[in-house]
Parts: C-alpha cells; structure tokens; sequence
C-alpha cells in the first residue's frame, strides 16, 4: 500500500502539493514514484514560468516510463530542487520530503480547494 500522508493535498495526477503561507512546495506522491519504479531523469518547470493548475508543466523518466508533471497550483515557478534534478532516485527514496521537486508562489488560494484530501486520495488509488 503507498504511503499517503497529511498535511498535503493531491491531484488526480499523483502529485501532492504542500502550502506553506503563499508558497506551494509540490512532488510526485509515494504511489506514482513506486508505479514509475526506478526514476532516471526529472525536467520541472523553469524558475520564473507561470504555470496554470492542471497543465503538463515538465516531466518525470524512469526506466520503464516517462510521465508529465502536472501543476496542482497555479502561480509562478520560484525554485526548484537541484538535489533531485542531480540525482533522481532520491525522488524513490523520498518522495514528500527530500524528494520534492519545486516551488511555487501561489497566485490564489481558492486552487488548494480544488485538490484532493488524503481520504480522498486514498479513494482514487484503492481503484488501482
């Protein structure tokens, strides 16, 4: 069973997205990084870029797949993380945590209304 945590919101799309006050820290979740199995390459967004909630904003490679990243939050791209750009398989090893794959200045708090709660998620993956 994937480890699904609080604290965070989630998207159809397995990525979580934490607020932390008007930033957004968001990643792929437990579930998405144990199906893409080993992860070989991520490609985040541009720090500066305005993304919009729900858009393919980069991707995610492993040695079987390769998927896109999908925004949960609407707002301006503000860092992302070198660690996992350098090496990917930290994403495997910790995907809430060291794992996290960018930040984003959030344009409108009203888009975190739209993502999934932890039971909700849970809900969304058990029909896997």
């Amino acid at each position: 069973m994937a480890n699904i945590i609080d604290g965070v919101r989630y998207t159809k799309e397995h990525e979580w997205v934490r607020i932390e006050g008007d930033i957004a820290v968001e990643g792929i979740t437990d579930y998405a990084q144990s199906e893409l199995s080993d992860i070989v390459m991520v490609e985040p967004p541009q720090i500066g870029r305005q993304i919009k909630a729900g858009e393919a904003v980069g991707t995610i490679e492993a040695v079987k797949a390769v998927s896109d990243l999908y925004a949960g939050i609407s707002g301006e791209v503000v860092e992302v993380n070198e660690a996992v750009i350098a090496d990917p398989s930290i994403i495997n090893k910790d995907p809430y945590g060291e794992g996290w794959l960018y930040k984003v200045k959030v344009a409108s708090a009203k888009d975190a209304d739209a993502l999934l709660t932890p039971d909700q998620y849970k809900d969304l993956i058990a029909d896997h």
